[in-house]
Formats: structure tokens, C-alpha cells, sequence
């Protein structure tokens, strides 16, 4: 199973400086992918969550291939109706090619109002839209000659039924976002369910979790995976991969916008994770086989 770290893109600390540190800390940590979040408009609804200034991350990722070599490149996740699918096909094929095959599109509907209003996107259609601009960069890659680019697996984004649908129909992989502990084994079964109805292959595994590095155990009924002890987020990794990921993305924001001034913890956090789980399983930049991964 390959780790990897979903880096703050937005908040106050935020500065070309310290996307560049955190890019350097992941790779160097060896950690397998790095992915970036999306929004356009800082509406008072994002800006509530994740306050200015907000780095487009299709610019971010096209800069930080050039400061990074190994690592892969991605987006947790892309609002769809944002932008023309065309756009999102060029820009995407891009940054892919620029940067050597490293790109992961992960996709999503989005849940901010005030931004699609903003961006004069209607709210109430954004799930069919989301399908539409998918199939629509999906036949735009279909002309190699133009976009020059080799699969870009998509990773469809969302905890709904909907998303899993929209997974199974469209995606390379299902990115379920923060959740329980108990949660993900229920959501796999209706997967499985979903991707018999529709005759299909369920999609691969790659969720997204909380990373929030404890003292003490954290018992709360509302326990996110990923928070608390050493021990307890070693134990929701090993989870996940019994489960079947294929990736697991470790997200170490928490919800307060001043964790962007003080990204130490976060580095200090994923160091802490690499060096068990190194220990344990092997180097994080190595497969199962112990091949180095291109």
C-alpha cells in the first residue's frame, strides 16, 4: 500500500515558501504522492474553513513538479463544475506530461454554495455536471496526438452513494474523505453492491484519512481515522490495506487555519509515521516486492 500526505494549499502560514519546504519534506520523507486541494472564489463559506489565500492548484502542482522528482502529484479533489472540461482536460494533460506520468485527478462535486454562486455555476446541478465535464476530459484524452498523455487515473471523491456510483461509472478509484473507523468496511459492501448493479468492476480503494498525532489514546465514539496514538494510526493503516487500498492519503489539517503557521507539527507528525511504519513494512518509496518505485 503506498502513503501518501495531502498538503495545505490555502491559510495564512500559506506562501510559496512553505509549499516548496512541504513538497521537499514529502518526497524526502519518501512518501508516494502529494495532493492539493480546490477553490476558486474564497467565499465566506470557504473562507470559513479555508481562508485566503488559497493557491490554484493546478498552478501549485505545475510548479512543485519542477521543484520534485519522484514523488506523485495530485489534486484532493478537483470541483468539476468550476471550470470548462476542456480546460481541465489541457491543463490537466499538462501537468501530467510535464512532470513525467505523475499526475492523480482526484475529482469531486463540491458542497460550497456562495462559491458556485460566485462562479455562476448552478448549485442543484452539480452532481450532473460533475459526470458531464468527467465524461467530457475522459474523450478529450482519448485524442493522444493532441493531448499527449498517458492515463491519468481518476479518483473520484465523496462519501454519498452517489460518489460511489459516480466512482464505479467513471473513476480509476473511489476517494472516500475522513471518516470513522467503523464506517468504510459498510460503505465497501454497498460499493460492491453498486458495481453489480451497474455490471462493472468495483473501482480501487484510495482513501483519504486524518492524521492527528496524540499522547494519549483517543477513545471517543467520533474518532476520526487517523487520530490519536502512534499505535492507533498504525493500526487504521494496517486497516485500510486489509480492506484492499491500493494508496491511503493522509490529510494532517484539522480543521484550524492557524495550523498553516506552524507546519513543523504536521512534518513532525509524518516523520514520526514514516519511521514505524519503515520499520515495520519497509521503505515507504519501495514496493511490496522491495522494487524501487519509479
Amino acid at each position: 500500500m503506498r502513503i501518501g500526505v495531502n498538503v495545505p494549499n490555502f491559510g495564512p502560514g500559506t506562501d510559496p515558501g512553505v509549499l516548496r519546504a512541504w513538497a521537499q519534506t514529502v518526497e524526502d520523507l519518501g512518501y508516494d504522492l502529494l495532493m492539493v486541494s480546490d477553490h476558486v472564489a474564497v467565499t465566506p463559506d470557504v473562507a470559513e474553513q479555508y481562508p485566503a489565500p488559497f493557491y490554484e492548484p493546478f498552478t501549485t502542482l505545475a510548479w512543485l513538479a519542477g521543484i520534485t522528482s519522484r514523488v506523485r502529484l495530485g489534486t484532493t479533489v478537483l470541483i468539476m463544475p468550476y471550470r470548462h472540461p476542456l480546460l481541465v482536460a489541457r491543463m490537466a494533460a499538462g501537468i501530467d506530461r510535464i512532470s513525467g506520468g505523475r499526475l492523480v485527478l482526484g475529482v469531486g462535486v463540491g458542497w460550497a454554495r456562495q462559491e458556485f454562486e460566485a462562479l455562476g455555476v448552478p448549485f442543484e446541478r452539480r452532481g450532473q455536471l460533475t459526470d458531464e465535464h468527467l465524461r467530457a476530459v475522459l474523450a478529450a484524452w482519448r485524442n493522444t496526438d493532441d493531448y499527449q498523455t498517458g492515463p491519468i487515473p481518476i479518483w473520484v471523491g465523496g462519501n454519498s452513494d452517489a460518489a460511489l456510483r459516480r466512482a464505479v461509472r467513471l473513476g480509476d478509484a473511489w476517494h472516500p474523505l475522513r471518516f470513522t473507523p467503523g464506517w468504510l468496511r459498510g460503505a465497501l459492501d454497498r460499493l460492491a453492491t453498486i458495481a453489480d448493479e451497474e455490471r462493472r468492476p468495483p473501482p480501487a480503494l484510495a482513501p483519504r484519512i486524518a492524521l492527528r498525532l496524540a499522547g494519549s489514546p483517543v477513545t471517543a465514539p467520533g474518532r476520526l481515522m487517523g487520530e490519536g496514538t502512534i499505535d492507533q494510526i498504525l493500526g487504521d493503516l494496517e486497516d485500510v490495506r486489509v480492506l484492499g487500498a491500493e494508496t491511503v492519503l493522509l490529510d494532517p489539517f484539522n480543521g484550524d487555519p492557524d495550523e498553516t503557521r506552524r507546519p513543523e507539527e504536521a512534518w513532525s507528525a509524518l516523520t514520526t509515521v514514516a519511521g514505524h511504519w519503515n520499520s515495520k513494512h519497509g521503505n515507504l518509496g519501495t514496493d511490496p516486492t522491495g522494487a524501487e518505485r519509479p
